[in-house]
């Protein structure tokens, strides 16, 4: 049975993307610890991120990479935090996550609650600078 980051990617649920090509796609995070807070996936299904193979580990790297750079241009912060914890989804998934200090990558604090139209004007932001 697929994943739901599989059904994410495919268009079977909706999200909000701010990134695709053929083999990655990245969305915002529905319970974001900050705003643009956003999850990185292969569409290849595979659990545990060190058992993809090496093209793929290394393709989601770069995309990643990519979209950490577009969400830096379009919220304030001063860095991209990374964290690839993969136990709530049986999918690689990589966390994206706007940084003012250390404090705002703390997976078991408070999440923002954020109107659809805010997850809408965030994406919409992060894809823009994705695709400049």
């Amino acid at each position: 049975m697929a994943s739901i980051f599989s059904k994410i990617a495919a268009g079977e649920i909706p999200s909000y993307k701010v990134a695709e090509d053929d083999n990655y796609y990245a969305f915002l995070d529905i319970n974001p610890m900050v705003e643009g807070h956003t999850l990185v996936i292969p569409k290849k299904e595979v659990d545990y991120i060190f058992d993809l193979d090496d093209e793929t580990y290394l393709g989601l790297a770069a995309f990643a990479k990519k979209v950490a750079v577009a969400i830096r241009r379009a919220i304030p912060c001063q860095r991209v935090g990374v964290a690839v914890l993969g136990m709530e989804v049986p999918h690689t998934h990589i966390h994206l996550v706007p940084l003012q200090s250390e404090k705002d990558m703390n997976f078991a604090g408070q999440k923002k609650q954020l109107s659809p139209e805010r997850f809408a004007a965030i994406a919409a932001s992060i894809a823009a600078e994705f695709n400049k």
